[in-house]
């Protein structure tokens, strides 16, 4: 009888689970512009942020901040937040903007947390904790950007009319430390970054181009020249009053802008009575503003050429005596870390140099202060593979600290006092980042983190603890505390999605593939459901194919995922295959792209559907492609120079590297008068009369990245050559499709558009 009776329990336990799992995906689930119609697929991840003491995390709970014990998971109120958000309305932000201000985790805070930098109303603020008070610093009609405290709390440097300026807080006088710089047809910025230097050397986002000395005196920056750089209109047609956007954009062969590196010493100008009033003409201005020159002193460069210079990395050395910077050359086939005195002279360091391009990683991590006897962690790639390598200060190695074919990924810092540096990387897997340790003394490295799928960390300051988000192609983002030795204190977010366990999903499947010289590739394969290996399949695959930007990985997808499991539903393999240069395996696997690309990269993609059409259930005439931006360019070369694809969907595409900007495209295919060949067999512009299937283009008409010139040039020639194809342009957009309107009516196109022709 119990028997029959846990029979039955098993029975049921199996119908309930097979019932709750036959959901099937829609794209309302997964892109709906109506939050309430839209299904939270990736749950609630938490993103934690360490607050300065290194002991406590900034989170807000129901609404409040509050400093959360890390260990304990205590939480106690960050600050009187009522109190701030009462100071802040007596300023004038309304009640609610107020109270959502004094709660976010985004409070710009001094170092010592005794006050917080406001920005309101196009003016800055401070706001003493202790005291309560809000004091107004800056009052200007023109906005004050990137904005913050010196590393002392006494003072706030900011940019404004692009120049450098810096306000005491005690007295709300403001001194400027720049003049020269304009805005206008040709642009000067002083400490603010223009649109190539950010989104090619820095990092998209950010903006800031000074630097802070540790001891508070000096501010290095950058100076910008754009009045070389050609000009770029965009126009944005939906306001009857058509809006007009001027940027400067250097393409390939262009004049960059002129690069200078500055020392501003804070000490040499007087402040300016009254809080942000900025002098007019007629005004008496204190002698002392007119010696504004006495402020700055550049670093001489005279040794590189004003057009053959590139600084690519900006920071202090711990004594406050020099700032470290990375010089490269044009073409960026070589680096060169150079150390700056205060009185402009530098000395060089050391450099490096590859068979093709060099990659700039980050700032060295110092391990000792002082002029003479200090020593850095470096990164390079000069072996082929990034790794870590201590120096001394006078750029004399010490040791290497890594070694093999794996890569770094992350450097998160170095624990001088214990003697580890802590960093991300594939040493166990290509597809899947761990948490890893070495010893400065050298020693093999130790992983932190054990289970399978993708990990990143996040240490506090004093490097005792880390945050570790963790996923994997099948479970979204959790977040656990660990100690620095990788023993796991407590979970702080298991994030149960229980909503997936509704819908009938597939478990991605990881794979190798070999190619015809014997380069093995990463695949990542989705099949149906209620796959059917007696059946015949077609096959949607998904490419990025750029220089080092794997799009195989174990962890968590997100949308994207949900659309590739919502295409699976209606009985596509979905196939996803890093060539080689795009797979992650080393800078060595990127450099035979080298001048030409395009070419390497299909021939790969190729190998991957050769293996895709060995297999028994895969109908091999039936192979859609699609990727945007580098993916799209890629798709549309693929659609221009080959059969092996029935459909094509290209996003955001670059079709000629003479039209892309000059800092990505030289560091790969060197300038057009110095690769004409290459840059002539990889346009897809002159390839237009190939086109083979069916193709679909998709822009967004503000491109500032990849401009609608691209696709403008591509549709012409096509049209020339009788070629059909289908497009779609979104006007607002940039270069990516991020309106949740535009996003939800594009997927849906994708759709039919593979439902139809495939």
């Amino acid at each position: 009888m119990k028997k029959i009776q846990r029979l039955v329990v098993a029975l049921f336990v199996f119908s309930s689970v097979a019932f709750a799992q036959d959901k099937l995906l829609t794209l309302d689930d997964i892109f709906s512009p109506d939050p309430a119609r839209r299904v939270r697929f990736s749950g609630t991840p938490t993103f934690v942020q360490w607050a300065k003491d290194g002991r406590s995390f900034k989170q807000v709970i129901n609404g409040r901040l509050m400093r959360v014990d890390a260990v304990t998971g205590n939480a106690v109120p960050y600050l009187d937040s009522g109190r701030l958000a009462a100071a802040l309305s007596r300023a004038g932000v309304k009640l609610d903007d107020a109270t959502a201000m004094a709660n976010s985790p985004g409070l710009q805070f001094n170092s010592d947390e005794s006050g917080i930098l406001i920005d309101n109303a196009s003016d800055l603020w401070y706001y003493d904790v202790a005291s309560g008070s809000v004091k107004r610093l800056t009052n200007s009609r023109d906005a004050e950007l990137e904005a913050d405290f010196s590393p002392d709390g006494r003072l706030v440097s900011f940019v404004r009319g692009n120049n450098l300026w810096v306000v005491d807080i005690a007295k709300a006088s403001e001194k400027q430390m720049t003049r020269d710089g304009r805005e206008g047809d040709k642009p000067i910025y002083n400490g603010y970054l223009d649109w190539v230097y950010e989104e090619e050397l820095y990092g998209r986002g950010q903006k800031r181009g000074y630097w802070w000395s540790p001891d508070s005196r000096y501010i290095a920056f950058l100076r910008l020249d754009e009045s070389p750089v050609p000009k770029f209109i965009l126009a944005n047609d939906i306001p009857n009053d058509q809006l007009i956007e001027t940027t400067s954009y250097p393409q390939a062969g262009d004049p960059n802008p002129i690069v200078r590196l500055g020392i501003a010493e804070v000490g040499k100008s007087s402040f300016l009575p009254n809080a942000g009033r900025i002098p007019k003409i007629g005004d008496k201005i204190p002698p002392t503003l007119l010696r504004f020159g006495d402020a700055v002193k550049f670093v001489d460069t005279a040794n590189y050429r004003p057009d053959d210079l590139l600084i690519a990395r900006v920071a202090w050395a711990p004594d406050s005596r020099n700032v470290l910077f990375q010089a490269l050359n044009r073409e960026q086939t070589r680096l060169e870390l150079n150390a700056a005195g205060l009185d402009g002279k530098y000395r060089h360091v050391l450099d490096e140099t590859t068979p093709a391009w060099v990659e700039v990683y980050d700032n060295p991590e110092f391990v000792e202060s002082g002029a003479g006897n200090g020593t850095f962690v470096w990164q390079s790639a000069r072996n082929g593979w990034r790794h870590l390598y201590l120096y001394d200060n006078d750029g004399r190695l010490v040791r290497q600290l890594t070694n093999g074919k794996w890569e770094i990924r992350n450097l998160y810092g170095v624990d001088a006092k214990n003697g580890w540096a802590y960093f991300s990387a594939t040493k166990d897997s290509h597809i899947a980042e761990n948490v890893y340790r070495v010893r400065l003394s050298g020693g093999e490295p130790e992983r932190l983190t054990q289970d399978n799928g993708w990990h990143t960390a996040s240490f506090d300051s004093t490097f005792s603890h880390f945050v570790d988000t963790w996923s994997d192609a099948a479970t979204p983002a959790q977040t656990r505390l660990y100690r620095a030795d990788g023993f796991a204190v407590r979970t702080l977010n298991e994030n149960r999605v229980d909503v997936l366990s509704q819908y009938r999903l597939s478990r991605p499947e990881f794979l190798n593939v070999t190619t015809r010289d014997g380069f093995v590739m990463e695949a990542m394969m989705i099949k149906p459901p209620n796959f059917d290996p007696n059946k015949k399949y077609p096959v949607f695959e998904f490419t990025y194919s750029g220089p080092h930007a794997p799009s195989v990985a174990n962890r968590w997808l997100g949308n994207r995922g949900m659309w590739f499991q919502m295409l699976a539903q209606k009985g596509y393999i979905v196939w996803v295959c890093d060539n080689r240069s795009a797979s992650g395996k080393g800078e060595e696997s990127v450099w035979p792209i080298y001048k030409r690309m395009y070419e390497l990269e299909l021939r790969d993609l190729e190998d991957g559907l050769n293996y895709l059409k060995g297999l028994p259930y895969v109908d091999g005439s039936r192979i859609g492609l699609h990727g945007w931006s580098y993916g799209g360019s890629m798709t549309s070369y693929a659609m221009t120079h080959s059969k092996s694809w029935k459909i094509g969907i290209a996003g955001g595409t670059g079709t000629d590297w003479r039209l892309y900007d000059s800092i990505y495209t030289e560091r790969y295919m060197m300038t057009p008068d110095n690769n004409r060949d290459g840059y002539d067999r990889s346009s897809i512009v002159k390839s237009a009369r190939n086109l083979s299937g069916k193709l679909l283009l998709i822009h967004g008409q503000m491109d500032d990245n990849v401009h609608m010139q691209n696709m403008t040039q591509f549709v012409y020639e096509l049209q020339k050559n009788d070629k059909q194809f289908e497009l779609m342009y979104y006007p607002t957009q940039r270069h990516g499709v991020t309106n949740p309107q535009q996003a939800k009516h594009m997927y849906s196109m994708m759709t039919e558009f593979i439902l139809k022709n495939l």
